[in-house]
């Protein structure tokens, strides 16, 4: 497998994850008031996923410009 391959099939991963946790921070403001000491973390875990899933994008890029 490719580096190329390698890093798509882990961005589907890391795009799936990043998908998961946005859903868990939408369900998490709807039950507000319930459950809001969770929410730096829930949003944590949110940010980092995208974090993550956009310089992983970044390196997809500059990969296949390469």
């Amino acid at each position: 497998m490719s580096d190329i391959d390698a890093l798509k099939d882990e961005i589907r991963k890391l795009n799936a994850r990043a998908t998961q946790k946005k859903m868990d921070l939408h369900d998490l403001s709807e039950e507000l008031p319930q459950n809001w000491q969770t929410i730096l973390t829930v949003a944590q875990e949110t940010y980092d996923a995208f974090k993550t899933l956009t310089e992983k994008r970044a390196a997809l890029k500059a990969l296949e410009t390469a």
